[in-house]
């Protein structure tokens, strides 16, 4: 249990309540928000900052309707600044999780990159979780297929999944079952929710950079 009470991560199982639905779902699914000291909105991506929050399901739409109809306020129940470019933010913050993630995995061994080797962990049925670029080769990408009862992540650039692997980009990568997996899967799944996706799987915004402030 972290300060204030608060559980650690998303991985206590609980649910809370959405306050742009109205629905109850596990937190997994949800991105909480505190008010700072100076009455600042803050994300808490990983539900440890103490004090009162209130949780958004991870889409952009309901988080764009929480910042027009002045949600957050009413359900921290004082005034909050509401930062400019929030859904941004939350977005890029995201991303740098999910790859920290992801980079942690390749450094203890349960993750891989590249065509040959993504496809010998499938083959070995060593893989639990596919990773393919947004923007790679549509063609390239149907050679590979889904572990069975495993999962799929495509939305992240090339350029995304080569700064988690430490190149220039990756279009083929590979997670194994344990580790880390399942907290890729989770923080990837919210991240797909806050991405402007066209018809064909392509991110429709800016790419998104690490380094942006």
């Amino acid at each position: 249990m972290g300060r204030g009470g608060a559980q650690d991560d998303r991985t206590d199982g609980a649910e809370r309540r959405c306050i742009v639905t109205g629905e109850v779902q596990p937190k997994a699914g949800l991105i909480r928000f505190v008010a700072g000291p100076d009455g600042q909105l803050v994300p808490d991506l990983r539900g440890k900052l103490p004090g009162r929050g209130v949780y958004v399901t991870a889409d952009r739409a309901a988080l764009e309707k929480a910042v027009a109809k002045g949600l957050f306020a009413r359900g921290l129940k004082q005034a909050v600044t509401v930062p400019d470019g929030l859904v941004e933010t939350v977005e890029r913050l995201l991303l740098r999780h999910v790859v920290e993630l992801i980079s942690l995995a390749r450094k203890s061994g349960d993750a891989v990159a590249g065509y040959e080797k993504t496809k010998d962990w499938l083959d070995k049925e060593k893989a639990r979780v596919l990773l393919q670029a947004c923007d790679g080769s549509g063609r390239g990408k149907s050679k590979l297929n889904t572990p069975y009862r495993g999962r799929y992540i495509g939305w992240l650039t090339a350029d995304e999944l080569g700064m988690a692997f430490g190149r220039e980009t990756v279009i083929h990568a590979a997670l194994a079952s344990g580790g880390l997996g399942q907290r890729v899967v989770e923080e990837a799944q919210r991240l797909k929710g806050l991405r402007q996706m066209d018809d064909g799987g392509k991110s429709a915004g800016k790419e998104k950079r690490l380094n942006e402030r």
